[in-house]
């Protein structure tokens, strides 16, 4: 009998379905030779300290570093979890073939490894690896099993990674809790979670710190149009009071006029990060709920595997587009059919095949994120909008080029003179929009379906989105001469931007470097800290944990937050650059270009090195005690943040911790509810208005209504 075993009861149940294992048994499906059986996310974890021995359960400094000589794993404290695995367990050990059919990723090979490690698995193992959930990927993936053998340093990695948040989460937390917060307050430190607070933290002492001050812009009008001094800005008022004495009541003379024609190429197609980066930014969502919406677009077979750091496909994947592209032109949503006229261009004649697009050599595990070509049905509000974004950014990189005509005329008062002074003015006409017609049209339709303006009316397209400013200069000779009005404007300098989601994602990508630039973005990644995957949990754990809030879009260190980073002068524990080299050295026993054990040993050396320059700190600082808010039970089925996955320690906190309150106010994570069932009508979906979250079914008459 051959034991297929998926990540979830709805995976499995697809697979079952296709592999002709029709009989429902509990905690199974069998049939037609296969008998198809499920995990719940994470069956097993990593041992607790006090697993190991009794002497490190009770928090104290005099066992610190815990270094267990060997890592081992324990089953879930469930009886769902337990029952589960019973299933699995008796199943694996009377099988003669598994296959693996866990999420085709780090996280999903560890989870897997760890259950049959568990159930002491003798058989041989396959792998089933595939981009997207619809039937005809799971029939070729199962046409072409892989050995497991092959994904060994995909494993590797995710141990090492898992071992790593144990070493450094579970020590730091513990050594800072009692050091510092006074056995009262635990102050969770995790490898990513730390680096991430520091990014926010010293974004806010930048703000807090800086010191506008002023400066003067010489510009001048002539023909209406504004000319603005190539010299740039002045410092002082005196040195801008001259130079506009200079150019007053004399006449301004056109030097040169240039022009040039240029293109814009279409965006890439999205990863992870950037698709939740454009959410946040245009829809407001964190990128949590982003992370969830794509994971149920992938689940109902619409999207391809989400949990991706390319933006690249593979070369194989060019003869599946005008397929999508079908179902693109066949969807509907209330009558309406938005991407057939977008489609309908490109038909009749081959795609273009940009190597900005199709590139095997920038792809390893997974694609980019792109439509599956199955139209959707009935999707609410929320995964719409998600959904929208990708299908109209996979139609975009099949578009031309935007081309514009670049006009730059530069003007002098005082030619020829010592006191000469040169203006500027640039102005751009687009030749024909390209790809940018499929922006244009989501924007038209956008603003045509938004009845009244909500809070998210402020989030902004991302940059390489935002449609080049159009603007038409007159006719300009060279030579010629006229009367101007020249003006001295006092502005002053301002601090740095709060980061809000998107920015701090992008930070994360690029170990907190600021990059505007798209190549330079994708070479910096293999540094960036966290994984696509995991970096929405980790802005979550610093709201849950109280290190950080949210002031509209602004993400603001609390009081705790800013202490925390103060007390921690150890740069290894919060230098994003150096976390980046950590995620790097991951990557590359992913790739067989580092060796795992010299990495834990590493991780050892430096967290026994911690601990021996805390202990040994004279100084009594502390943190301020902040109570925390009573933590919510995970749904069962849902893959929860643990310290095999975001870096931040999991254990229970001391009892001395307990404390007695009433009710608290509610944290800044609630805002997951949005998108949620509406816990009123159970029909609609909750959504965020300007002064409360309410129910999408409004206008059918549901008054479920529960206010900020």
């Amino acid at each position: 009998m051959v034991v297929c075993i998926a990540e979830k009861p709805s995976v499995a149940k697809d697979i079952a379905r296709i592999l002709g294992a029709t009989a429902s048994h509990d905690g199974y499906m069998e049939g037609n030779g296969y008998q198809v059986t499920w995990t719940f996310g994470h069956l097993c974890e990593l041992k607790m300290p006090e697993d190991y021995t009794p002497m490190w359960k009770a928090w104290s400094l005099s066992v610190l570093p815990m270094i267990p000589p060997r890592f081992g794993i324990r089953l879930k404290e469930d009886q769902g979890v337990k029952k589960q695995f019973a299933t699995i367990e008796r199943l694996m050990q009377a099988a003669d073939e598994i296959i693996n059919c866990g999420d085709a990723g780090q996280e999903g090979e560890l989870i897997q490894r760890w259950v049959m490690q568990k159930a002491q698995a003798k058989c041989p193992v396959k792998r089933l690896w595939i981009s997207s959930m619809t039937d005809e990927a799971i029939r070729e993936g199962f046409q072409n099993l892989r050995s497991q053998d092959e994904y060994q340093t995909l494993y590797m990695a995710g141990l090492s990674r898992a071992v790593g948040d144990w070493l450094l989460g579970i020590n730091a937390t513990r050594l800072y809790t009692i050091k510092y917060g006074q056995n009262r307050q635990v102050l969770s430190i995790g490898r990513v979670q730390t680096p991430t607070l520091a990014l926010i933290v010293n974004r806010q002492k930048e703000i807090d710190n800086f010191k506008p001050e002023p400066y003067w812009v010489l510009a001048t009008v002539y023909r209406d149009t504004i000319f603005t001094a190539t010299k740039g800005k002045f410092t002082s008022k005196e040195e801008g009071e001259q130079a506009f004495s200079l150019i007053k009541d004399k006449p301004f003379t056109i030097t040169d006029v240039q022009k040039k024609n240029g293109k814009e190429t279409p965006p890439s197609l999205y990863d992870l990060t950037s698709l939740q980066v454009d959410c946040n930014r245009k829809f407001g969502y964190s990128a949590e709920m982003t992370l969830n919406l794509i994971q149920q677009l992938y689940e109902q077979k619409l999207t391809t595997y989400p949990r991706v750091d390319t933006t690249f496909l593979s070369d194989d994947v060019y003869a599946k587009c005008p397929q999508i592209m079908n179902g693109l032109f066949q969807t509907r949503f209330a009558g309406i059919a938005p991407y057939a006229e977008l489609v309908k261009p490109l038909g009749g004649k081959p795609l273009l095949k940009s190597k900005k697009v199709f590139d095997s050599s920038k792809v390893t595990d997974h694609h980019a994120i792109i439509p599956t070509g199955i139209p959707p049905q009935g999707l609410p509000d929320m995964q719409r909008n998600v959904y929208d974004l990708i299908a109209r950014r996979f139609i975009t990189v099949f578009y031309p080029d935007c081309k514009y005509a670049q006009t730059t005329v530069l003007g002098c008062v005082g030619e020829g003179t010592p006191e000469a002074v040169e203006f500027k003015v640039t102005g751009r006409t687009i030749l024909d929009p390209g790809w940018r017609v499929v922006m244009k049209k989501a924007e038209s339709s956008e603003n045509s379906e938004r009845s009244e303006p909500s809070e998210n009316s402020e989030y902004s397209e991302s940059p390489e989105l935002s449609a080049p400013e159009e603007r038409t200069l007159p006719v300009f000779a060279k030579g010629e001469s006229g009367p101007h009005e020249p003006t001295l404007s006092e502005k002053w300098t301002t601090p740095p931007p709060y980061y809000t989601e998107a920015t701090l994602l992008r930070a994360m990508e690029t170990a907190g470097k600021l990059v505007d630039d798209e190549e330079l973005r994708r070479a910096m990644k293999e540094n960036g800290i966290g994984r696509p995957s995991t970096r929405a949990a980790i802005i979550e754990t610093l709201f849950k944990r109280h290190y950080i809030k949210k002031e509209k879009k602004r993400l603001v260190a609390t009081p705790t937050g800013m202490e925390l980073i103060d007390l921690i002068r150890e740069e290894l524990l919060k230098s994003a650059e150096l976390t980046g080299i950590w995620e790097k050295k991951l990557r590359d026993i992913e790739a067989k270009k580092y060796d795992a054990q010299v990495f834990i040993d590493e991780l050892k050396q430096q967290v026994s090195e911690i601990v021996r320059q805390v202990i040994s700190d004279p100084t009594n600082r502390r943190v301020t005690i902040v109570e925390e808010a009573p933590k919510k039970k995970n749904a069962k089925g849902e893959k929860t943040a643990s310290a095999a996955t975001n870096g931040a320690a999991t254990e229970e906190k001391p009892k001395k911790q307990r404390t007695t309150k009433k009710k608290e106010a509610p944290s800044q994570t609630e805002t997951i509810l949005e998108g949620a069932p509406c816990p009123l009508c159970g029909q609609g979906h909750i959504i965020k208005g300007k002064t409360a979250y309410g129910c999408s079914r409004w206008k059918e008459g549901c008054n479920w209504r529960k206010p900020f």
